[in-house]
């Protein structure tokens, strides 16, 4: 057979297969409509029935004004932090899980909590400057650099059946936040007060050992040159006195003067000694805050609930704590400040001013559309698989 008879019988080929297109799509276009329509009618009732309703809850990202700092601009989250929060809060979500200790019928909501990917899908962070404006601006000021990494709210998403229990998931997602972020800044507090107490201690104890055995010998010093002083009282009146002299050419210097040097000495490390022990005895009331506080942390995961009993034990503390002793007030002064800190940075912080919105149901175009799409192309199969069997049928008879 010939190049040309070859290319004809192709093209004829082709040919026939384009009228079988157009004659299958005449005679099956009826039921591919009517299948796209029963598809779109299926997706849109189950988008009625099985489709939720969606809420909005802004957090205002406040700005503490610190007027003991000179940094005034003291956000309740930074960017640091978020990214911190974003990565832990599953992980607590997921321990409050797996220890039975979710709400009452909140164990889906904190099932979905336990993802990662909700934290970067549900809670928008809204920035002081946009990608968009720092590229406008960005040879305007470099005080700007620092305004595109501010946050000034946090935008939650919740979902539900209904309105109503759209509004409560997003409260109770807000809640979270607010309390497991509390939670995980406290638990990191604790854990840092508790490696305090088993590491510093053996330091401080160390340096107390240190320094008792350079005090024997700078007594034993003055022993000496006090004796030296008996035997020669006339050198207490030698040449006049040389302040900076190094250790080569102290000798030289009269031995009143030494021993008074010596004394001082001593008395310095009866100085240490006396803070080193203060140290010790601060380590020993973190030591008794810690014995009180870490049960209470494995009783909940409510950090602003923690944060109140915690202050409760540092109140009890203080209050046994005699008036005279200085050093003990000081660390709960400091506790106390950084309690009150994380219990204001997680209620006052980050406060709503507006109530949770609900937007309604979205997604009937894309559900429509995917029954519409779901069922044209099912058809299509099925059709395309019944013309196939008759062809096969078809040539075995022959």
């Amino acid at each position: 057979m010939s190049n040309s008879e070859n290319q004809l019988d192709a093209a004829s080929e082709v040919e026939i297969s384009l009228l079988d297109v157009i004659h299958f799509l005449q005679s099956a276009w009826k039921k591919l409509v009517l299948a796209s329509l029963i598809g779109a009618v299926i997706g849109l009732s189950g988008w009625i029935v099985l489709g939720n309703y969606s809420a909005e809850y802004v957090l205002l990202n406040n700005n503490n004004y610190n007027y003991n700092n000179s940094n005034n601009n003291s956000y309740a989250l930074d960017l640091v932090a978020w990214k911190t929060l974003q990565k832990s809060l599953p992980n607590l979500a997921d321990q409050i899980i797996d220890e039975n200790k979710v709400p009452e019928a909140q164990a889906a909501l904190y099932r979905a909590m336990s993802s990662d990917q909700w934290w970067q899908k549900n809670v928008i962070p809204s920035y002081a400057l946009s990608k968009a404006d720092t590229k406008d601006l960005a040879g305007i000021s470099k005080d700007l650099d620092g305004a595109s990494t501010t946050i000034l709210n946090l935008t939650l998403i919740g979902s539900g059946n209904t309105k109503e229990s759209a509004v409560e998931n997003v409260r109770a997602a807000a809640k979270f936040l607010r309390t497991g972020s509390a939670y995980l800044q406290l638990r990191s507090l604790l854990n840092g007060y508790e490696s305090q107490t088993i590491s510093t201690v053996a330091d401080v104890q160390q340096k107390i050992t240190n320094t008792q055995i350079e005090m024997g010998y700078q007594e034993q010093r003055v022993k000496q040159l006090e004796e030296l002083h008996k035997r020669f009282p006339g050198n207490s009146s030698a040449a006049q006195q040389v302040f900076g002299a190094t250790e080569s050419n102290a000798k030289y210097l009269p031995i009143q003067t030494q021993i008074i040097a010596a004394n001082n000495d001593i008395n310095a490390s009866k100085e240490d000694l006396m803070r080193l022990q203060n140290r010790l005895n601060q380590i020993a009331l973190t030591k008794t805050f810690i014995e009180q506080a870490l049960p209470l942390q494995d009783q909940t995961f409510d950090g602003l609930a923690l944060g109140k009993q915690l202050l409760d034990i540092e109140s009890n503390l203080g209050a046994k704590l005699a008036k005279s002793d200085s050093n003990g007030a000081e660390f709960l002064n400091a506790l106390h400040a950084q309690l009150l800190s994380i219990q204001v940075r997680f209620t006052k912080g980050l406060e709503a001013n507006t109530a949770p919105k609900s937007s309604g149901k979205k997604g009937m175009i894309k559900s429509t559309a995917g029954g519409l799409a779901a069922a044209f192309f099912l058809m299509l199969l099925v059709l395309l698989g019944q013309r196939v069997w008759l062809n096969i049928k078809s040539g075995g008879a022959k």
